[in-house]
């Protein structure tokens, strides 16, 4: 056998079945913790100024994301296959569909997620580690800038890409020992809060103003009700639905779950219950430890309140309330042990949706291939290639902002397909079948719906560009379908 007859036997046999309910778990809690759950309530704060509607949001978006788990786990038994949503949005509708969410998934969707955490998690290492600034800048050309803290952030981008090259075991190691250290610290995070709260003062003037919704536009506070306090609850979901997104990562790295027919619907629900529920209660936290309202020139945490935290860094502040000076330092080793995890959970699964385009022939042809490790290595170096370059580009938060609409666009397509699939496939095998079916995946996607209708009419800036960005999919689509001779 030649050495090119072996290289070529090396890369095209199976993935490995190496993960269990109790990877698969990790890999779902791991994907949704980032940075996220740290910051989006002081911006929710000041759009619905009210303890009891934040509160609320926070309850939709864990009943959305709850209400999505359960749906997807009646696809993922019917096509455990590696790609997850790529895959169920191909056979659901055709190719192009499946195309489009594998593009924006690329193009932004997970590279800019990457992009977006590495770089939280690069700024957290500078409280601990001064010389990581975006003060310590080492290339100016005037349209790339080239910081320490970029340099942090493509270096856990190269290192997490290369661990991942090395095997799907290599991969969940690191996956499960972050996403159970971060959810330990979250609930030492909740206890202390728990505990500690009671004699800061703010559960009493939270409560005074429970249901009082009163919006911050600019120095006016308007006072909230009818169809405008409706407006800014559904406005207000864009932060959390984002800070528990990626709970559907698992799918992708189908091929590898063992006993995927029954693995990967409970790791799916397990996972996400675990992560909202406690979303729910870092949230009470805040309530206890700050009052919702405060003043931006405030000169410490309980006057600024959780509407006007520094830099909207409401962990920081609500640890200052409970551990005074030390409070930064102990945050910013939290969110890096919290983003770490979950840039290595947005790296590992990314890659196989790329390695299932391929061998569709909607992808360069050598993604579609394994390495000696039994994982797309390939597509792994492209995803840490490109979601380097959206670091240095700096435009990484913009393009998540923009593709917030698309991403709900493709979450109710997807549970859609539960019922276009029961039509167009009704003898197929269906190990479990959606909860509540009909009523709670018709729920999911008229709440998708009415969300995207909201964001149409108050935040354009959230839809036209994402839709662009998935519309130009479509000549790429026809490009790679092109014959070539």
């Amino acid at each position: 056998m030649s050495k090119n007859q072996l290289s070529n036997n090396d890369t095209t046999h199976s993935f490995k079945k190496s993960l269990n309910l109790f990877d698969s778990t990790a890999l779902v809690a791991g994907s949704m913790i980032g940075s996220g759950i740290y910051i989006v309530s002081a911006d929710m704060a000041r759009t619905l100024g009210s303890p009891g509607w934040l509160m609320t949001a926070w309850v939709i978006t864990g009943l959305l994301t709850i209400f999505g788990a359960l749906s997807y786990g009646e696809l993922a038994a019917m096509m455990p296959q590696a790609g997850g949503k790529y895959v169920y949005l191909r056979e659901a509708y055709n190719p192009l569909a499946g195309f489009l969410y594998g593009w924006t998934l690329f193009l932004v969707i997970q590279t800019g997620t990457i992009a977006a955490v590495a770089m939280a998690f690069a700024k957290f290492l500078g409280v601990l580690v001064p010389w990581f600034s975006e003060q310590n800048v080492w290339l100016d050309t005037g349209f790339v800038k080239l910081n320490t803290v970029h340099i942090a952030a493509i270096c856990v981008i190269i290192f997490l890409t290369w661990v991942n090259t090395r095997g799907i075991t290599a991969g969940k190691y690191i996956q499960n020992v972050f996403s159970y250290t971060k959810i330990g610290t979250l609930l030492a995070f909740i206890i202390i809060g728990l505990f500690i709260a009671k004699s800061t003062g703010a559960i009493q003037l939270n409560t005074k103003i429970l249901w009082d919704a009163v919006q911050i536009q600019g120095d006016q506070a308007v006072t909230l009700g009818g169809f405008a306090l409706i407006a800014a609850l559904g406005v207000s979901l864009v932060g959390p639905l984002f800070s528990s997104d990626a709970w559907y990562d698992i799918t992708f790295a189908a091929g590898e779950v063992k006993n995927p027919k029954r693995t990967i619907p409970m790791s799916l629900f397990l996972g996400v219950f675990i992560v909202i529920a406690i979303y729910l209660l870092v949230n009470v936290v805040y309530l206890m430890v700050l009052p919702l309202r405060g003043a931006p020139g405030a000169v410490d945490v309980f006057g600024q309140g959780i509407q006007f935290a520094a830099n909207d860094r409401l962990g920081t502040a609500a640890m200052d309330g409970i551990f005074g000076a030390n409070a930064a330092i102990i945050m910013a080793v939290m969110v890096m042990i919290s983003t770490f995890g979950c840039v290595n959970g947005l790296v590992l699964s990314g890659a196989r949706v790329y390695y299932a385009m391929a061998n569709d022939g909607l992808f360069f042809k050598k993604v579609g291939l394994l390495n000696k490790k039994r994982v797309p290595a390939l597509g792994l170096i492209i995803q840490g290639i490109w979601a380097s370059l959206l670091c240095l580009s700096g435009t990484y938060s913009n393009l998540l902002d923009y593709v917030i609409f698309a991403v709900l666009i493709f979450f109710a397509m997807t549970v859609l397909g539960i019922f276009i699939l029961r039509k167009k496939q009704p003898g197929a095998e269906r190990p479990y079948k959606a909860f509540g079916y009909p009523v709670i995946p018709a729920l999911y996607i008229a709440a998708c719906t009415f969300i995207m209708a909201l964001l149409l009419i108050y935040k354009p800036k959230y839809t036209w560009p994402g839709l662009i960005i998935v519309l130009l999919g479509i000549p790429v689509y026809f490009a790679w379908k092109r014959p070539r001779h």
